[in-house]
């Protein structure tokens, strides 16, 4: 004869944490749905009955009353058949820029208890999969990075009325909310940087032109620079990579070997530039000068050291956060957009 197995020990439920903080249910569900009316002293009692008994929220039953999932999507839009030899997703996670957005944006996400789901989109069919998947409900919204001006997801995603926060300004106006670096202001930093230091032989390593980023940095850089009397400046486009800011300081050097400084739209493309400026015995900072841009991993990377101009992306990247999850907690409350202010980093190459 076998022994009989024990019951299965019965699941906590919302009346047994309600007993132990000696509140209602209803009390106890508000707490637990997020609910913002709540008495403070009520809500921590709430919450130590929860660790007390080991109440585990039925998240299934819960979307079905607040209809939400609890995720956010942070889609990534490059554009289609762009011409450099990395591809799409490997270029992506080889960027810093990309961990420092998913580090800002989990430094809130993460708290509130909301799961982050990454959407890529660099074609049209991978679009509409996209689509497909945000009207179905899947998520609660939307942290968009665009890479190119003529990016059609951004009034697509409006259409489908859910939250949605892009990263960066878009080139044409639009109803959705951004957060942004002011890009223009952070490359007239480095211009008057280089123009204190008395340098006058400039250059620059741009990214690709059709970025509204990447044409804000190189036309704030070269009104600065004429603001200071310098119009003659070599110019070469990159593409945000390794290689491509490699490739773009080679083609600098063949029509200005003269150069004695050199503002490169961004510290990844700065560090694959810098081992070919010392192959053509060029010293730096002693023959040029070297500003980049973002105060990434990279600028550290760089041997000497980055002289950069900061934009906070991990900040940045945690107020995207805050504005969407204001949108899902209050629709139809204003989310206006931000701007955050650059600042220059003085290291060693300039």
């Amino acid at each position: 004869m076998t022994a009989d197995a024990p019951p299965p020990a019965r699941p906590v439920t919302l009346e047994d944490v309600a007993g132990v903080a000696g509140v209602s249910r209803a009390t106890v569900s508000r707490v637990i749905n997020g609910a913002t009316t709540v008495d403070p002293v009520m809500r921590r009692m709430v919450e130590a009955a929860v660790d007390a008994t080991g109440y585990v929220p039925n998240r299934a039953a819960r979307s079905l009353v607040t209809r939400r999932t609890d995720s956010i999507a942070l889609v990534v839009s490059e554009r289609e058949r762009r011409t450099v030899p990395e591809p799409f997703v490997g270029r992506m996670f080889s960027d810093p820029y990309f961990g420092r957005v998913v580090a800002g944006l989990l430094e809130v996400l993460r708290p509130a208890g909301i799961q982050l789901v990454l959407m890529l989109a660099d074609d049209r069919e991978s679009r509409d999969q996209l689509l497909s998947y945000l009207r179905h409900g899947h998520v609660d919204g939307v942290v968009l990075i665009s890479s190119h001006a003529d990016d059609p997801l951004p009034g697509l995603l409006h259409g489908t009325r859910l939250p949605a926060v892009l990263a960066g300004q878009p080139l044409r106006p639009t109803p959705l909310t951004y957060v942004e670096a002011d890009q223009r202001a952070g490359a007239q930093l480095a211009a008057d940087h280089l123009a204190s230091l008395g340098r006058r032989r400039i250059g620059t390593v741009s990214g690709p032109q059709d970025m509204p980023a990447s044409q804000a940095r190189l036309a704030g850089f070269l009104d600065a620079l004429a603001a200071h009397g310098i119009r003659d400046v070599a110019t070469a486009e990159g593409d945000f990579t390794h290689a491509g800011g490699a490739a773009a300081m080679r083609r600098l050097l063949a029509d200005r070997p003269d150069l004695d400084a050199v503002f490169i739209a961004s510290d990844l493309m700065a560090l694959g530039a810098v081992p070919v400026l010392l192959r053509a015995g060029k010293d730096v900072p002693g023959d040029v000068a070297l500003v980049g841009f973002d105060d990434s991993s990279a600028a550290m990377a760089c041997d000497p050291p980055l002289t950069t101009v900061r934009q906070p992306v991990e900040e940045m990247s945690a107020e995207m956060a805050r504005l969407l999850l204001k949108q899902i907690g209050k629709p139809g409350d204003p989310a206006p957009s931000v701007i955050f202010h650059p600042t220059l980093v003085r290291r060693q190459s300039a």
